[in-house]
Order: structure tokens, then C-alpha cells, then sequence
């Protein structure tokens, strides 16, 4: 059972506090992180956006990395929400331990 980190991006804090809190409360996440007030640039339907966004990290395993996909695009409210796994491939054996005991 391999950790992963999943990163996905919001369009505000609450939505990322929110869809984290869902994710660790159903036991598809150990951990969600939110990092509030980043700046976006990127090429939307044909023309370059510059927004404000959040970006939400994600503490799972591989073996739930469908199932969060999918949660996160039910709670998101993008129509095309970035929600990308992430492998890791080192890191403090306790914490990653730690993140396959609280997943299931």
C-alpha cells in the first residue's frame, strides 16, 4: 500500500477546507492540507486566465486515488477541477506508515 499525494486546486479556501474535510472524514484521506492565495495562469477555452486559487494537498494511498478523484470532482465546483496523484517515493517511514493506517 504506497503513500500518495494528491494536488488539486480550488477556487477558495472554504471549498478546499471543505472537500478536505470530506476526504479525511471518510477515511480517503490521512491528511489534507490547504495553501490559500496562490496566483494561476492558464489557457481555458481558448484564452490565458489569471486567477486567484488554493491549492489543496492530499496524504492517501495509490489504492484510493480513484475513489478521492471522484470525490473530489462530485463536491468541486470547476467543471474540469485539476485533481492530480502525485507518487511519494521516500520519505519518514513512521509518517507513511501513518497515512496507510488512517486511510481505508
Amino acid at each position: 500500500m504506497t503513500p500518495t499525494m494528491i494536488y488539486v486546486t480550488t477556487s477558495a479556501p472554504e471549498e478546499a477546507a471543505r472537500i478536505g474535510r470530506v476526504l479525511v472524514d471518510s477515511r480517503l484521506a490521512a491528511c489534507a492540507n490547504v495553501f490559500p492565495a496562490m496566483t494561476s495562469i492558464y489557457r481555458w477555452q481558448g484564452e490565458v486566465q489569471d486567477d486567484s486559487e488554493v491549492a489543496l494537498i492530499v496524504k492517501t494511498r495509490h489504492g484510493l486515488i480513484d475513489d478521492v478523484v471522484a470525490k473530489v470532482k462530485e463536491l468541486h465546483s470547476y467543471d474540469c477541477p485539476c485533481v492530480v496523484a502525485l507518487p511519494i517515493t521516500a520519505g519518514n517511514p513512521e509518517f507513511l506508515a501513518w497515512i496507510v493506517a488512517e486511510t481505508s
